[in-house]
């Protein structure tokens, strides 16, 4: 910082900066921003992620903030917002505004929802208890994580109320069938199927950070990769509340060599909705509709499945004519404002997901942190919804944003 501030005092004395010398040198003097030490200092979401960082270990970090390759598409979840600008509408009565929706039969009071992201103890000691206690406070939905650190049971109590369930397929149908059956009895009523990870993923930074980490890993982990940096084997459901009693030795939690097929296995031995989550594109749209998922995920893993280079906003459109709006679309990876919710409603998304904002908050502040969060969230959807003309979710429609049709 020393070097920056001389930097800009050299500048001030140029010539060729004269006539802004006083802009240069009041730069100059600025303090570096600080970390917040409290969740309601945060002015932005992005505030909270340098608060985790500071406190967070250097594999935890890592493995929350990584990738996959070259991290192309993880960048691209942020640029693709860049391609639609909105269109304001004006002398229209905001005064009252409706950011409620319903999602199968469950009222929430906004569209964000707080996806599926596992392990959440390494973030905070309350990990997804605490998520869920912030979840009721706001009035949002919460899918939890088959590799969850704690219990659906204890996690349903804490939310008070229903949460839907993420499914790893496994290797196996007779542990799929467990899973599922338990999430039930539980009280989830929707069960979302991921997808995106059928066999493996190359996740650079997560390994990169692990080797920083003075720890040893198989102090809390039977091994380094199994809970954190790759929870695709069997290891990594060791101590894993959703597999107690299943032995899932020399198991994996995903499969290659999954079909359309699995959809109609899965419905046959629950009452749960079926979501599928993991889908980018028009024709598994369709073909998801046509083998009777009930909605549909829009998600590439926040970044942390295939190379793609392409955003999930930019595949909202297609999916929603895929499915010939016969069944939700939500859409998750990468939503950072208030104004990216906005977009990929316009684009005909019924809600959207978060992840890593929230695991930001709760590392930092716990509940409180996720609760200010959402609070950023909501607030900045709030005013986009006012300046677009929309006095509620339905009044979010595609005349509400304009496609450049790139990134830049």
């Amino acid at each position: 910082m020393s070097n920056r501030r001389a930097f800009l005092k050299f500048l001030a004395g140029s010539p060729l900066l004269a006539g802004a010398s006083s802009i240069v040198e009041a730069l100059a003097q600025q303090a570096p921003p600080s970390v917040i030490d409290k969740a309601a200092d945060a002015l932005d979401v992005f505030e909270f992620e340098a608060a985790a960082r500071k406190v967070l270990p250097p594999a935890h970090w890592g493995y929350m903030a990584t990738g996959v390759d070259g991290e192309d598409t993880l960048r691209a979840n942020r640029e693709g917002f860049n391609r639609y600008q909105l269109r304001t509408r004006r002398f229209v009565d905001v005064s009252r505004l409706d950011m409620s929706t319903d999602l199968f039969g469950m009222k929430v009071n906004s569209p964000i929802i707080l996806c599926p992201v596992g392990s959440q103890k390494a973030f905070h000691p309350e990990g997804e208890v605490a998520v869920a206690r912030a979840a009721k406070a706001k009035g949002h939905l919460q899918i939890l994580s088959t590799q969850t650190s704690s219990s659906v049971e204890d996690v349903i109590k804490a939310r008070g109320g229903p949460i839907w369930y993420q499914l790893y397929t496994t290797d196996s149908f007779d542990v799929t069938t467990k899973l599922v059956k338990r999430a039930e009895a539980a009280g989830c009523p929707v069960v979302a199927i991921t997808v995106d990870l059928p066999n493996g993923r190359n996740t650079e930074t997560a390994t990169r950070f692990q080797r920083q980490d003075a720890r040893v890993c198989a102090n809390c982990h039977e091994t380094a990769e199994g809970d954190l940096a790759s929870p695709l084997v069997g290891g990594g459901t060791v101590g894993k509340p959703m597999f107690t009693g299943i032995d899932m030795r020399g198991r994996a939690i995903t499969s290659p060599s999954l079909t359309w097929e699995f959809i109609k296995r899965v419905k046959d031995i629950t009452k749960m909705k079926v979501l599928i989550k993991g889908l980018e594109t028009r024709e598994d749209a369709a073909l998801a509709v046509q083998h009777g998922a009930d909605g549909v995920i829009v998600s590439n893993h926040g970044g942390r499945a295939t190379e793609t280079g392409r955003a999930t906003i930019e595949c909202v459109a297609e999916v929603v004519q895929g499915t010939g709006r016969r069944i939700p679309v939500i859409v998750d990876s990468g939503f950072r404002r208030g104004t990216d919710v906005l977009k990929a409603l316009a684009l005909g998304a019924n809600a959207v997901g978060i992840g890593r904002p929230y695991i930001w908050g709760l590392s930092a502040f716990g509940q409180q942190g996720v609760e200010h969060v959402l609070d950023i969230l909501n607030n900045e959807l709030k005013l986009a919804m006012v300046g677009c003309g929309a006095r509620s979710l339905k009044e979010i429609t595609a005349s509400s944003i304009i496609d450049t049709g790139r990134r830049g």
